[in-house]
């Protein structure tokens, strides 16, 4: 039978080497800032790094700097360990001033200490990444993948197993099964079941009692896109939706909103004044075009641009999109759309709550491509509603802008509008504004 070795014992292992390496870097990090103030390894800078250390390893070991996710990531751990010891300089500076004894050490000499720690818990964090490659592989935990007759899947890193080929049969009255079973997920972390769908409840059974962390897989989660899962009133719910923002990020990004989309107003009123009367003195016509779309929530609102196109050639629903040299825009439509200055009565939409600066551009609702609208494309279209519509967004920096005819194009929007709504962050907005600046002025055509 094939047996995983433990990555428990060297799990530890690489735990324990990261608490010396810790300690061994503060432990040098305050010598050196000693030496470097006085030329000598005084007994005051082992008193300072004896104040830091006992703070900062008991911090530590409960924000996370010593897991399996510091062991699998050295970014996290790097930032783990140096929050950590962050933290505990805070706390050692609270303490010492209400206690009034910051007269007994120097600060200056804490302040070097302190900074040439956290270089040393760096260097030891990233040094560290080859040991623990050495001793738990890069998986650093061992994954298990049961084939019982279920549906084909690979995990990177994975010990791979066939029922049949090993006569493994989920029964639960027959002790001997179970032991066999039991001798093959030994030292196993997590067991993944590809089964039948008639034995899924036995396998579940036999994993609750196995001491691993136990999936079955069961593909109506892909088809529902489920996120999670849970009991209630006897009855199993998965969760296929939830709201990509929390209270707090959604006021971040509204004051960034309206901060911004009111100060550009404010800036650019005379701009938006002259395009006005140069739009109305042309033909005489109204200065705004407005148009239905879709936004958050899969709801219609009224979208504002400057009008481009003659009165009486307008589509009202979006079904022709306009053309490099279409017939239907007037002289000061070619200047404005190719300025992309047509878009910016938008901000208008920001600030009335109906889009952000950022977000999946809105479309028109006979909006098509290949020859379908696009929900007939990809119905995943309609996820990308979760949040509110946004003048720019990750699709727009990455080329894709104006209309499409292919649904490939549309399917390569739709896959940057999901990645932007599952990654949301306030820098990331503001990084796609300032890359909106950026093509707007190399290439003048939004």
């Amino acid at each position: 039978m094939p047996l995983m070795p433990s990555l428990q014992q060297r799990r530890l292992q690489c735990y324990l080497a990261f608490i010396l390496g810790d300690v061994l870097a503060i432990l040098a990090g305050f010598a050196l800032a000693g030496y470097l103030r006085t030329e000598t390894f005084s007994g005051a800078t082992l008193m300072l790094s004896q104040l830091v250390l006992p703070v900062y390893l008991t911090i530590a070991l409960y924000n996370d700097s010593y897991s399996i996710e510091s062991l699998r990531s050295t970014s996290h751990s790097v930032i783990r360990s140096l929050l950590a010891l962050g933290l505990s300089v805070a706390v050692i500076t609270f303490i010492t001033f209400y206690a009034r004894s910051t007269d007994h050490y120097s600060r200056p000499l804490f302040t070097i200490g302190v900074v040439l720690s956290a270089l040393f818990v760096l260097v030891n964090r990233v040094a560290m990444r080859r040991f623990v490659r050495w001793r738990c592989g890069v998986s650093v935990i061992n994954q298990l993948v049961i084939d019982d007759g279920g549906p084909d899947i690979t995990l990177h890193g994975a010990f791979h197993v066939s029922a049949q080929s090993f006569a493994l049969a989920p029964v639960l009255d027959d002790p001997h099964a179970l032991d066999r079973i039991g001798m093959i997920i030994r030292n196993a972390d997590r067991v993944v079941i590809s089964s039948v769908p008639e034995r899924r409840a036995n396998w579940s059974i036999i994993l609750k009692g196995a001491n691993v962390a136990g999936e079955v897989v069961d593909d109506t989660v892909l088809e529902l896109s489920a996120q999670g899962a849970r009991i209630a009133n006897g009855h199993g719910l998965l969760l296929v939706s939830v709201g990509p923002m929390g209270l707090r990020d959604r006021l971040q990004k509204r004051m960034l909103d309206a901060i911004v989309a009111g100060s550009a107003l404010l800036l650019l009123s005379p701009i938006l004044l002259l395009v006005a009367l140069a739009v109305k003195l042309e033909d005489g016509g109204p200065v705004f075009f407005v148009q239905r779309r879709v936004g958050r929530g899969n709801r219609f609102f009224p979208i504002f641009k400057f009008r481009s196109m003659s009165v009486n050639k307008i589509g009202r629903n979006g079904t022709q999109s306009a053309a490099k040299d279409d017939k239907r825009i007037t002289r000061v439509g070619k200047i404005i759309r190719s300025t992309s200055i047509d878009e910016l009565p938008q901000l208008i939409n920001v600030l009335r709550g109906d889009m952000s600066l950022v977000g999946p551009r809105p479309h028109a609702t006979g909006s098509m491509a290949g020859g379908k609208l696009f929900w007939e494309v990809d119905p995943r279209y309609w996820e990308r509603h979760a949040l509110k519509p946004g003048l720019t967004g990750l699709a727009q920096i990455r080329g894709y802008r104006g209309a499409t005819d292919r649904e490939e194009d549309l399917t390569d929007r739709l896959y940057a509008d999901l990645e932007y709504l599952h990654g949301w962050s306030l820098w990331r907005d503001i990084w796609i504004m300032l890359m909106t600046v950026r093509v707007v002025v190399h290439s003048r055509a939004f």
